[in-house]
């Protein structure tokens, strides 16, 4: 298989994690990539028509997108713990982890917005409104911190995000409406499948 990614992106982040958590971290090739949505050049959009990452390519040459597909699939050939459960527990973590998937969609588009915009042509009011998804996903989180005493798929999302969060909006200081969520994304950074691919 071979996994075509850049270290930056948190949605590749969490199936960087869930390779580690599941032990398959030495089945995937990784195949660098650098995209945006103004340029996503040809390797992406070869392997996934909406030229987004990431994406796997499975040995037959198929192709698994987006995150959540493909750390669904890499469960199933795990045969240890299980990132997913089974029953009806799974619509719970399944909601969390898209809560956590909605953040970083909002996280990504305030930094494309500074990014990828003429400055003149940046929206502070389009890029709040991103913000308000993700400042209302955190208070959320802070009234449910129980929810994440799971080390599973929807944690490493939650994990994912907040780091994200940090790493291209560091300045929103989300730690100083959530205090409870910051001791446990303290505590939960320092995962091995955390540590090993955090943001650089």
């Amino acid at each position: 298989m071979k996994l075509i990614y850049a270290s930056a992106s948190p949605f590749v982040r969490k199936v960087l994690a869930a390779l580690i958590e599941t032990g398959l971290q030495d089945t995937v090739e990784l195949e660098t990539v650098a995209v945006t949505p103004v340029n996503p050049g040809e390797a992406v959009p070869a392997v996934n028509p909406l030229g987004k990452i990431p994406c796997l390519v499975l040995d037959d040459g198929s192709s698994l997108f987006d995150s959540r597909v493909i750390t669904r699939y890499l469960d199933t050939l795990n045969d240890g713990k299980k990132l997913y459960p089974e029953g009806e527990a799974l619509w719970p973590r399944l909601t969390l982890e898209a809560l956590a998937d909605g953040m970083m969609d909002a996280a990504v588009l305030m930094t494309y917005e500074a990014r990828l915009r003429p400055e003149a042509q940046q929206s502070s009011d389009w890029v709040e409104g991103q913000w308000g998804k993700i400042s209302r996903a955190i208070d959320y989180l802070e009234a449910n911190t129980e929810s994440l005493a799971l080390v599973d798929m929807a944690s490493i999302a939650v994990g994912s995000a907040l780091a994200y969060v940090d790493f291209r909006h560091g300045a929103r200081n989300w730690r100083s409406q959530a205090p409870k969520l910051a001791t446990w994304e303290a505590g939960f950074r320092q995962r091995p499948s955390m540590a090993e691919t955090a943001p650089s």
